[in-house]
């Protein structure tokens, strides 16, 4: 798929109205570069780029638009299929990221990591510690879309305690995973809090991101309550 047939495929299928809205949630940066698609519509193109020559789209496309740096992220979790080479995109891909949206995004789609865990944590455990704010929150939504689990919980906490990133977004994200954990290993995650070294802000936005979680039983959320700082 060439550039051009890939922008008018692009601009044919953004909508002014999402395009409002999804700009709402976005640094105005990043919104000036948005078209307006909707992600399914984005995982499809993804897929019929990775059924191509995907390794040429990612050397050659550019990040004029919000959607093709999106698009980047999307083709590498579709295609590379052994964890090398995804680690090898996924190093390059990591500086283009500036939001939040293609962060998360990114990371949903790596399910690379279900299949070769060791291989990706030993890639992700690095970025949990890293001083960049997009870096440190990649790594940290990689723990909780694919790592949260028992065997990984105490590595992970230990992780958090290391964070160096001051960042907004990656402390939203260190609080969205512990929360995630908190789910599926409730004592493990009690454990930690007892004696985390989280930054107050973090610590009582995860107590706060467990409360609203619907996987949560009210006694639960009464218990995390009374754990707040401050």
């Amino acid at each position: 798929m060439t550039e051009e047939t890939l922008i008018t495929k692009l601009k044919a299928l953004a909508e002014p109205g999402y395009r409002a809205f999804s700009g709402r949630l976005l640094p105005p940066q990043q919104a000036e570069k948005l078209l307006g698609v909707r992600l399914p519509q984005l995982r499809k193109i993804a897929w019929e780029i990775a059924r191509g020559d995907w390794r040429s789209f990612l050397r050659e496309c550019p990040d004029n638009y919000f959607e093709e740096t999106m698009l980047q992220g999307m083709v590498i979790g579709c295609a590379a299929k052994e964890p090398a080479e995804a680690i090898l995109y996924s190093k390059a891909f990591l500086p283009k990221i500036d939001n939040w949206s293609v962060c998360d995004s990114f990371c949903a789609g790596l399910k690379l990591a279900r299949k070769y865990p060791q291989q990706m944590w030993d890639f992700v455990a690095p970025c949990v510690t890293a001083e960049g704010e997009f870096t440190a929150r990649f790594g940290l939504v990689m723990l909780l879309d694919h790592f949260a689990e028992e065997a990984y919980a105490p590595r992970a906490f230990s992780l958090l305690d290391h964070m160096h990133s001051s960042g907004y977004y990656a402390k939203m994200a260190a609080a969205w995973a512990v929360s995630v954990y908190y789910v599926h290993c409730p004592q493990m995650t009690e454990a930690y809090l007892d004696c985390s070294q989280l930054d107050d802000f973090t610590y009582n936005k995860a107590l706060q991101k467990i409360t609203e979680s619907y996987r949560v039983t009210p006694a639960q959320k009464a218990a995390v309550r009374a754990r707040k700082r401050g």
